[in-house]
């Protein structure tokens, strides 16, 4: 794969608004993290139900019910998963997420039922699957972000910025050394990815976030590396899937919000899958700091 000094320039300027955009939210509190991350949410389900409308010509038949009412229910999934840390007037966010999606259990499928003409099954195993796809995996960085007290504020922020991190150094530095050195075709799913490419990603992404760590000491380089390496592997796997998405209806993008890369999915392909996997390496490895 030949470098094309145009593309990369068009990425790498893109890419720039778009980490200005991403640190403002990441960095200032854990408000303009979640409210970052609202956005994403519902980005990535316009998209998803667009792919899915092309993969199944049913899919478009959904009653509105459906249609909105799941990315409710994904949301007040990531409303639960602020643990009680972002408050509005005393009331706390994760018990509106709690008590708005209990109700929505009741009623969506009642609603669903009395404004569907057809019923498709497939079609719900669908908005199931964007539920666990999109929103599950969000919630799970927003449990991450707000998984500690305030005594161990520091750990709420490094986790989540070491997965973006990770997934910024792994897919960038996949994307310089494919096109140098890249011959060995990593997937028929991406025929643009190479073994050499994604590998160096890997190997510069890790070697990168566990120097970080070293000179900061804000998390020993171990977990650091462990974190970095289950990122770009679980990443990797992330937009294979939806590059899959992708090819099975028929698109090259799932939208246009950033020249150059795409649409929403296409930008957290990676995150959605391993955000999930870090979250579980946390649970298991991370908990009792």
């Amino acid at each position: 794969m030949a470098f094309n000094w145009q593309t990369f320039k068009t990425r790498t300027l893109t890419a720039i608004v778009f980490v200005v955009v991403m640190m403002a939210g990441l960095l200032w509190n854990r408000w303009s993290f979640f409210i970052l991350f609202s956005v994403v949410h519902f980005g990535c389900w316009f998209e998803y139900q667009k792919l899915i409308a092309k993969i199944n010509p049913d899919y478009p038949a959904i009653p509105p019910a459906q249609k909105y009412g799941v990315m409710l229910a994904g949301w007040c999934m990531m409303l639960y998963f602020t643990n009680a840390e972002i408050r509005i007037a005393g009331v706390r966010l994760n018990e509106v997420g709690f008590w708005t999606g209990l109700v929505l259990m009741i009623l969506l499928p009642l609603l669903i039922l009395l404004q569907s003409r057809k019923f498709f099954l497939k079609n719900l195993g669908y908005s199931f699957f964007g539920l666990l796809y999109i929103s599950l995996s969000i919630a799970l960085l927003i449990d991450l972000r707000n998984y500690w007290i305030e005594d161990n504020y520091q750990l709420n922020l490094i986790i989540p910025l070491l997965i973006i991190f990770s997934l910024w150094v792994n897919d960038t530095m996949a994307y310089v050394v494919g096109s140098f050195i890249g011959k060995t075709p990593f997937s028929p799913i991406s025929p643009k990815k190479t073994w050499e490419g994604t590998i160096g990603g890997m190997i510069l992404a890790i070697i990168a976030m566990s120097l970080i760590a070293y000179f900061t000491g804000k998390l020993s380089p171990v977990h650091t590396a462990i974190i970095a390496t289950l990122a770009a592997i679980s990443g990797t796997y992330g937009d294979l899937f939806e590059s899959k998405l992708k090819r099975m209806a028929g698109v090259k993008d799932s939208g246009q919000i950033m020249p150059g890369h795409g649409g929403f999915l296409d930008r957290f392909d990676s995150l959605l899958f391993a955000a999930t996997v870090v979250w579980v390496y946390v649970q298991l490895g991370l908990s009792g700091f």
